[in-house]
Parts: C-alpha cells; structure tokens; sequence
C-alpha cells in the first residue's frame, strides 16, 4: 500500500496546509472505493515522475527545436514517451504534451477545421462528451456543431442518423468517441460516412485508450485520421492528454496547434510520467488486467440485471455500466450522495431519453478500472452490485458503511 506523504515531507514543515489536506486525500482514498469510470491509481513510479525536478524546466517547443536552452534530457524525457506511445498503439506520430482529453480535443479540431466550419460528433444524452461539440463548450461556439444520437431501444448509435446528417451538414470532422457509451464504436462504419462526404474521422479513445493499447478493445488505428486520449483512466498513467495521427501533413498541422497555438511549455513532469505509464503498459501484464477491468465491468451489469436494473445498451464491451433510472423516483444525483455517505464515489450522469437537467439527471456512471488495480474481482463485483441496488431502492448509504469499510481494508491501494 503506498505511504501518504512521508513524515520526512519537507512540506510537513513548510507548508502544514497542503501537508494536512494531501493526508486527509490520502485516507479518503483508501477508505472508500472509487467506481468513477474516468479515475484509476497510477503506480507509485508515475507518481514519483510527476513529482520530479523536471517540472522546474521550460522548454517549449518540441525535441531538437527549443526555444529555452538546457533542454538536453527534456527532448529524451519526451522523445522516449512518443516512441513508446508509438509502440504502444501502433501509430505513426504522438503529441505527448496536450494537458487533458480536452485539450486534446480541441487542438485537434483547430488543426481541421476552421471557426465556423461544421463537425458532427455525439450528443451528450446520447454518451457524448462536452468537447465534441455540446453548447457550453469552445468546441460548440466555434464551430457550427451538430449532435448524432443512439437508437432509444438499443442505446446503440444511430447509424442511418449519422448518415443522414453527414450528408446534409457536410461536416469538416466527423467525431467517434463518447464519454459514457459502454459498447464498441463502429469505426470502419463511421469511417465510411467521413468518406463518403469528404470529412477527416477523428476518433477520442479517451475512455477505452488501455483497453485499446492491451488489445482488448477494437482500435481505430488504420481508420481514424487523428485519435485523441487522456493518459489516465483506463491507461492508468498520470493525468494528461495525446494526439496520435497516421499522415506527416497532419502531423505537422497538430504540432502547430498544440504549439504554439493552443498551449505554451509543456508539462515536462507530466510527460515523464506518461512514459512510465507507457512502459507499464507496453508489459503484458497490462493486458491481464485490462481483461480484468472488463470482465469485472461486464459481471457488474449482469448481476444489476438480476436485480432488475436497466442498463444503457443491455451491458458493456468495455469499463463502464451506465445505469438508466428512467422511471424510478431515485434521480442520479440521489444515488451519487448516497453512494458518498456509503464510501463510493461515482457520478450522476445523463442517459438517452433523459428529461432531467445534467445537474440531476436520471442515470448513473460506474466504472472497474480502480477497483480493479485495488484487486477486487467477480465476487467482490456481486457485493458492489448489491450495494447499487440498496442506494437506489432508497436505503441510507450509511448502512453500506461498514460492508465498503471491509473492502477497503482487504484490497489497499495498489504500490
């Protein structure tokens, strides 16, 4: 189990502030089971890259065409992470140095499209996310934005809609990615739609980018002109983003886009811990436990089928279960606060067919990843579902606290 901050911390003395509140996150986390599907626990080695003296050194720029001196170890710091994010995914070109997914996004789009030009991505009812074009967002003010959606009986995405919608809005970029769509995305199918009007395919694997490294899942290397990802989630390394693409002219159009146009220095430490998480996930270990995290994430909505729960699309392919409260009194925000005073974060979350306001929503995400790096596995997922079920009928998370504080206590932290 790893150490909270260690009691020879210069911050114990410098700083009792942060000292006291980085404690006080540690006991929460080991105290409480986390089944956000966007969080994990990245190793202790990429916690020690994000914390080290790297972070002191500027270096804009890329590799071999800096504009600071000194940056000598900070081209091979960055050099090693692209060749193994390369390796990894089997792609042709990486941008390690976007900060978040979201980031991420919208670098990508400023390469391929200009202010005003039309993109189609997924709405967010549907399991899309808010840099693919939703109305709060950069992406859906600076672009004319249009949302595709899912069939409402199978939760699957509408094809002929995307088609149909392709065809008259002509868009610039096509997006395949969700935030909360626990199926396989049909890449070859989109792919054909970009094609047949002219639009770049960008694929945002942010969610499922371990379980593609690993193989698990379908990649949409080959298909997608450019993929977008954070580096934490289901890939497990520190939080940040990637851009990863299959041709130099569009290569070049991303760098210039990342820097200088959407970001300055890079974060040199957090590109140091991107290329521990590589590495760890270029072991094949890493693929035994991404076939984990589905096989638990798949026994979790089998057994909340059992107890008559609805779920997005019938089940996973993937990390994640999204459940549907249509129809129910219990709202996901009522379940996201009872989960809380169990000792289980997850979050509320819209689902198709929501009439609910995102702030209340009639649906919850749940995701394996975490748990799955503490350990706990089928039997443990029967406990958690069970648990689920009792917070929606109503139950008081309270009387979970001691069955989650056990849980805790068998399965720690991993090192």
């Amino acid at each position: 189990m790893p150490n909270a901050v260690s009691v020879e911390s210069p911050l114990r003395t410098k700083d009792t502030d942060v000292f006291a509140l980085l404690q006080a996150e540690h006991a929460r986390q080991i105290d409480s089971l986390c089944l956000i599907a966007s969080e994990n626990h990245c190793s202790s080695a990429v916690r020690e890259a994000c914390a080290s003296i790297i972070t002191d050194k500027y270096a804009e720029g890329y590799p071999g065409a800096r504009y600071y001196a000194g940056c000598e170890v900070a081209d091979q710091i960055e050099e090693l992470a692209r060749t193994r994010a390369k390796e990894l995914f089997g792609a042709e070109f990486a941008n390690v140095q976007p900060h978040s997914g979201t980031t991420a996004n919208v670098t990508a789009l400023a390469a391929l499209a200009a202010p005003g030009d039309p993109i189609l991505g997924m709405a967010l009812n549907a399991g899309g996310h808010l840099s693919h074009g939703f109305k709060v967002s950069h992406t859906g003010q600076f672009y004319a934005a249009k949302q595709y959606g899912v069939h409402h009986d199978s939760g699957l995405i509408d094809l002929d809609q995307v088609r149909q919608m392709a065809r008259e809005h002509r868009p610039k970029v096509l997006i395949a990615g969700a935030s909360s769509y626990p199926r396989n995305l049909p890449y070859a199918e989109l792919r054909a739609i970009a094609d047949e009007v002219g639009a770049v395919l960008l694929a945002d694997i942010a969610h499922p980018a371990g379980l593609v490294a690993a193989k698990v899942m379908p990649s949409p290397i080959g298909l997608a002109d450019v993929i977008t990802m954070t580096t934490h989630k289901t890939l497990r390394g520190p939080r940040g983003g990637m851009i990863l693409s299959k041709t130099k002219a569009l290569s070049d159009k991303i760098d210039k886009s990342v820097f200088p146009g959407g970001q300055g220095g890079p974060l040199m430490h957090q590109i140091a811990a991107k290329a521990v998480a590589f590495g760890e996930a270029l072991r094949p270990d890493f693929a035994a436990y991404q076939r984990r995290v589905v096989a638990n994430a798949q026994r979790l909505a089998q057994r909340l089928a059992e107890r008559g729960l609805a779920t997005v699309t019938g089940g996973t392919d993937c990390h994640m279960v999204v459940i549907s409260l249509i129809g129910r009194s219990a709202t996901g925000d009522d379940v996201e606060k009872r989960a809380l005073a169990a000792g289980i974060t997850l979050n509320k979350n819209m689902v198709p067919g929501d009439t609910r306001s995102p702030r209340i929503t009639s649906g919850v995400r749940i995701g394996t990843p975490a748990v799955t790096s503490r350990g706990l596995g089928l039997a443990e997922m029967d406990q958690i579902a069970d648990v689920l079920v009792g917070l929606i009928e109503g139950k008081p998370g309270e009387g979970y606290r001691g069955a989650v504080r056990e849980l805790c206590r068998r399965f720690g932290l991993p090192a």
